[in-house]
This record gives structure tokens, sequence and C-alpha cells, in this order.
């Protein structure tokens, strides 16, 4: 069977499509936004690990199972050298107070479909079911849509959270067999979108219209970055009008909050010191949204 890359199962979830869900994240994606709340998301292909360091304390469990002396403690200080590390997991696997998180299990759907239906009751009770994010979940469109016929062979409903950053073909595959899609635009010019995300957006915007002329389910994601995409605003309103079949569109304010992720995976964090908006600004953009005619909400 086909295997995806797995980050993380959250339940419980009311803000990723209809009713309450459970989103199962997969690690790989194309693009390289500057403000990637899902740093850990981004490198495909391999298992990644993190380290919080402020949580661990120095029980040397880790140091134990390296197979590959990665992690060292000298002098009460735990060091961890990303160029050993051969990303088998088996450190968080006995980390006992999570300082440690292995980010990217390879897993078939049967392996995890379990923990997708076990709270299928909810599903049913809210009009509910199962969204597939990431990263970019179009990157693993084939476990994407053996994932989402074995979803529905439970009757659960699917939806798949995408940038639309792939092939037509690849789309098409997944839209076979998804209920809905969540996509985000980040950006209608096209070179701010490379600057913001690292990639053209023209494969993005078609793909879009694509969904909408063949009246697929789909809601709209746009992130709010303070002095990044803020002029993109009446732009994407006023694209996002001219489509005839669009559901509701989603007003995501930028946090910071994942600047630990970036220091545990000994990464560079790329928004510098911008803050989130106030909440009078928010209601400004939120505004630019309703004036479009859109079924905007927070």
């Amino acid at each position: 069977m086909t295997t995806g890359r797995v980050l993380d199962i959250k339940r419980f979830e009311i803000h990723d499509g209809p009713g309450i869900r459970t989103t199962l994240f997969l690690k790989g994606c194309p693009l390289r936004c500057l403000w990637c709340h899902n740093p850990e998301s981004i490198k495909a292909g391999v298992g990644e690990l993190a380290l919080y360091s402020h949580k661990c304390v120095n029980c040397g469990r880790c140091v134990m199972v390296c197979p590959s002396s990665a992690h060292k403690i000298t002098d009460g200080v735990h060091t961890y050298d990303r160029e050993r590390c051969i990303s088998c997991g088996k450190c968080a696997d006995v980390c006992a107070t999570s300082a440690l998180k292995f980010f990217g299990k390879e897993m078939t759907v049967c392996e995890i479909l379990p923990d997708l239906v076990e709270d299928k009751c909810f599903y049913e009770d809210s009009g509910g079911g199962v969204t597939i994010s990431g990263g970019e979940p179009m990157l693993q469109h084939r476990f994407v849509r053996e994932l989402c016929e074995a979803l529905h062979a439970e009757g659960i409903h699917t939806a798949v959270d995408t940038s639309l950053f792939c092939t037509r073909e690849q789309l098409d595959s997944v839209i076979e067999c998804a209920d809905m899609f969540l996509v985000d635009v980040k950006a209608i010019d096209e070179e701010l979108h490379r600057e913001l995300c690292g990639v053209s957006n023209s494969q993005i915007l078609e793909n879009l219209c694509y969904l909408d002329a063949r009246a697929v389910p789909y809601e709209i994601r746009v992130p709010f970055i303070p002095q990044k995409n803020e002029g993109e605003m009446e732009k994407i309103a006023a694209f996002l009008a001219t489509l005839k079949n669009i559901g509701k569109v989603k007003l995501l304010s930028y946090h910071d909050l994942s600047r630990t992720k970036y220091e545990a995976l000994g990464l560079e964090y790329g928004m510098g010191d911008i803050k989130t908006a106030t909440k009078e600004r928010y209601s400004e953009i939120f505004d630019i949204f309703l004036r479009a005619g859109l079924n905007v909400y927070k």
C-alpha cells in the first residue's frame, strides 16, 4: 500500500471544516511562506527531530538509545548534533518530558485509519469528519486519495486543506474522492507571492478557478500578515468575488507562537519582530471582504 509521512493528529478541531473534526497533518510542502506556523511540516520525504531544550531534564535516555551518538549531555547541558542524526525517532520514543519530538512517521492507510475513525460518533452528531492538512497534502496525493476512499467506506466526510500548488492531474485524482477543499489564497500579485512564499501563484489561481468551474465544494482561507500581504487584501477580495461557487471565506490573523518550533528545529524565524495586527486593523481588513459581498468569518 501507499505510505504517507504523518506529522500529527489533532482531535476535536472546529476550524478545519464543518462540524467536529479530526485533522491529520502530513509532512512536506513546496512553499516557503515566511510566516509558516508549521515549520516541522516543510521538509518532505524524511522524518525530523525537534529539541525543546526548556523541557529537557537531562535524564540521558536519548543518549542511551541513539544509534548515531547525536545526543550528548555534558555538565548538565544537552547538545544535539543534527548532522549525525539518522531520523530514527528512537530518542523521542523514550523521552519522558516530550523535550524531543519526531515529525514524519511513515504510515500506511491501514495503520492510520483506526485513529481517524475513533471519533466517528462525534462526526455524525455534528456534521463533521476528517480534514487532511499539512504541509501540502497534494505532495502525497496518492496517499490522500487512498485515505479518502477508506474514510468514505466508513461513511466519514473528508476535507483537504491545500494551497493548490499542484498539477492538474494531482488535483483531479483527489477531486474524485474528497468531499470539499479548504484553499489558501495569500496574494494575487505573482511577484509578491514569489517573495512571500517562494513560488509563483499562477498554478494556484488556475486550479482555484478550475475547482470553482467544476462546482466542487470549497472554502477559502486568507492569512492576513501585517507588512507582508496587507496591501493585497482588496485584490484578493476582488478576485474571490468573481468566483461563482465560492463558499465561506475565513480571514486568518498572523501570530508568532511558532517561534519556539523554529528554535527546536534549528531554523531561523523569518518574520523578525512583526506583531499580530490590532483588533481595529483586523476589523478594517474584515470589512474589505464584507464590502466585496463575500461570506467572510473569523
